[in-house]
Parts: C-alpha cells; structure tokens; sequence
C-alpha cells in the first residue's frame, strides 16, 4: 500500500476503538450459492449489524476519534438511510447532541429508525427533497454551529472504521481468500476492506460492484478520473452516489481489482432469492455483490469467495416493485399497448387463442376513459417460463395484431408501468 492517509495500523486501531460496540458479524459459508456457482460462498452478514448495516463503524470511530471540545458541541449529518442511523447510534452512545438532516421524502419508517437509535440525543430535520438538499443545510449547520460534519464516506477516519470490515472476514475465514465482493457507493467501505485484504491477503482478488443506474467509481476509473454522474437510478439507494470520494477514489484505484456493473433487475432476482432461499433480509446494495456472481461464474468456479451483505434495511414497502422488476428482467413479465380489432368478440379471441395455457394477464386497462372501444389498451403478462415470449410474438402477429413492446421503450415504461 503507498496511501499515506489510511494504513493497515489505522484498520487495527479502529478495531480496538469498535470492539465494545459494534457486533462482530458472523461469516457463513451459504450452501445454496457454493452449489449454484460451484465454489464456497461466504456472506458477511453486516445485516446483522446492531443497526443493520456497516455504517455504524465507520461513524462510530470518526466521531469517538474527536477531541472533547468538539465532541461536547455535537455533530451533524446528511443521510436518507443507514449513515444516519450509524451517526444516531453514535450520539447516543456516546452521549453527544447530533443533528440528522433528511430529505423531505424519506420514508416515515427510516425517520423513526434514526429516532430509534439516537433517542433524546438526536434532532431529525426534514429539509429539501433530494440528498443534496439535505446536505447542504447539514454542511451550513455545521459552520453555522460549529458542529461537526460526519461524511458518510470521505474520511480516512471513516474509511479505517468500514476497513474493519475486511479485518474480521480475514480472521474469520479459515482457507485463504481467493475473491471478496462488496458493494461501492462513494468507495468508503471497498477502499477499506482492500486495504487491509490486499495488506495481509495480496493474491486475493477484491471485486467492487455497482449497480447499472449509478456506476460512478467504474466510469471515473475509466475516466482516469472523478466524473459527476448526471441522473442516477436511485433504486439501490445504498450506492447510488454521484460522485465518489476523492480519498476513495485513490485508494480503490490502488486496491481494487474489477468492478462489476450490476443491472437493478439481476438485483431485485437476488433479493428475492436470499429471502426465498436463505431467509435473509438484504436490502438493494447488501445484495450487489450477490448478484454479481453470476458475472464471475467462470473465475470463481472452485475457489473460495466472500460476499459482504452490507445491510439489511430493506422497506416491506419496497417487496411489490422489487419482485415487479425482477421478473421483467428474467424475462417473465410483458407489457404491450396493443389495439384490438374495432369488432365483438377481439378480447375473448386474444384470450383463447393468443394467451398461452401457462400465460397469465396482471394488468388489464383501457388507455381512453370514454370510448374505451376506439382506444388502445395496456396489457400486462406474466410468463411461466422466459421460453414462452417469442411463442407469444408469433401468436400475436399471427392474429393480426397491432401492439408495442413497453418494455423496450423506456420512455413509455417510465410512463405508465
């Protein structure tokens, strides 16, 4: 390692800070995904962290590493999610004023999360719609008070915190590491657990992955580097970032084998499976580098690979379009505007003769609300097997139909999926 800001003795320091108080998340080897990919899976299960994700270690040793005088004054942060409940967690355990500033549209069941785990010593302030919103008005409080600003992820103090991440893994695992995946948002957790991985492990190969709507490390590195995205798919809103940190963005360069770029579909299939499968309740970025798997199928085969399931904030509310999308990415799910022949009788026709035995329409709805006869409609359909589309096309065609692939017209999706 030739960064001089975060070392191999700064990861083992803030172990010693950490020990007391956050949870040293077990490593199980999943019997599933090892005969599925041929290999031995680990999971790191930071989902089973005392606030359900990785976060709190790094927020917990940057604000336990102030001197009083500051730490008397309090501390402010910018988060819509685990960061916030990380710093909450902090406040109260160490007994310090924090304010948490929010967007406006965070879901009511995070906001009472992060009151939760801050108690009487915490503030939640609602501001602006976006996280930028929010993290300017934490940013201007902070100067404004003279409190401290808590980063989610630029920070070598935060970075040595998350870095502990890869310690415990490395202890834990009994054979040699050949392959570690972990989730990249603004590269603090990657940048810390390759640090000590690659300080103690060289030969093991650590793989950071992103999800296809933010792929902000992987273009900045390809870039030689930092670019600010311009519109992210916010799904997977544990590293859905903009932009990643300077700090990094260095470092992962340094210790950071590949990057795989992950679709948000192959995602939401994971999710569903690790739940299905292994009763494990992973939200969106905790199942990356799950899902990546099947883009190193080839490399893995035989070898002995860990997983880190960041964390396990995942709102029931979120399950509906989470399986929604899933089976339009594997090829089960349809949406057509199709316009049916002006004549009695074209319904009942598609639905004998077009739908397939195994096909099954979800959605149904007239895209006109008067003279429904002389409009087109929206149809949803749900295959039972990937095989059963093309089947489906011929039909329709077949019958005369004119209708358009939803699917393949992100505009008209967007617009009315």
């Amino acid at each position: 390692m030739n960064d001089n800001r975060v070392k191999l003795e700064d990861i083992m320091m803030a172990s010693h800070v950490l020990k007391d108080v956050v949870t040293h998340t077990p490593l199980q080897k999943n019997y599933i995904l090892s005969e599925r990919y041929g290999c031995h899976v680990y999971l790191k299960r930071e989902d089973l962290q005392v606030v359900r994700s990785f976060k709190i270690r790094g927020a917990y040793h940057m604000i336990r590493s102030l001197p009083d005088e500051r730490l008397a004054k309090g501390v402010v942060c910018a988060s819509a999610g685990n960061h916030a409940q990380g710093v909450a967690f902090s406040c109260k355990a160490l007994e310090i004023p924090g304010k948490i500033y929010m967007p406006t549209t965070t879901p009511r069941q995070k906001i009472s999360q992060v009151k939760l785990f801050g108690g009487e010593f915490v503030e939640v302030l609602l501001s602006g719609d976006t996280f930028d919103d929010s993290l300017r008005e934490a940013v201007a409080c902070a100067e404004r008070e003279g409190m401290t600003f808590i980063h989610p992820f630029e920070d070598p103090k935060v970075v040595a915190g998350q870095g502990t991440v890869g310690m415990e893994l490395v202890t834990d695992m009994r054979e040699p590491v050949d392959f570690v995946f972990g989730g990249i948002g603004g590269g603090g957790l990657m940048a810390g657990v390759g640090i000590y991985v690659k300080s103690i492990s060289p030969a093991t190969r650590v793989i950071g992955v992103e999800a296809t709507g933010a792929p902000s490390m992987s273009q900045s590195l390809e870039a030689g580097g930092i670019v600010t995205l311009g519109e992210i798919d916010k799904f997977v809103d544990g590293t859905a970032v903009k932009r990643v940190g300077e700090l990094n963005y260095e470092i992962v360069r340094e210790v950071v084998d590949d990057i795989v770029v992950v679709p948000e579909g192959k995602v939401c299939t994971t999710i569903l499976e690790l739940y299905n499968e292994n009763a494990i309740v992973a939200e969106p970025a905790g199942a990356l580098p799950v899902a990546a798997l099947d883009f190193y199928r080839e490399q893995i085969a035989g070898k002995h690979v860990v997983c880190i399931i960041s964390g396990g904030n995942n709102d029931i509310d979120r399950m509906q379009e989470i399986k929604e999308r899933s089976l339009i990415y594997e090829g089960l799910k349809h949406y057509f505007m199709v316009n049916f022949p002006q004549r009695a009788g074209a319904l009942r026709e598609f639905l004998e003769f077009v739908l397939g035995p195994n096909d099954d329409i979800t959605r149904f709805e007239y895209t006109k609300k008067t003279s429904k006869e002389n409009g087109p409609a929206l149809v949803g359909i749900e295959l039972k097997h990937k095989e059963d589309y093309l089947p489906l096309l011929k039909r329709m065609d077949e019958r005369g139909l004119q209708y358009s692939e939803i699917n393949k017209d992100p505009y008209l999706f967007n617009l009315l999926i």
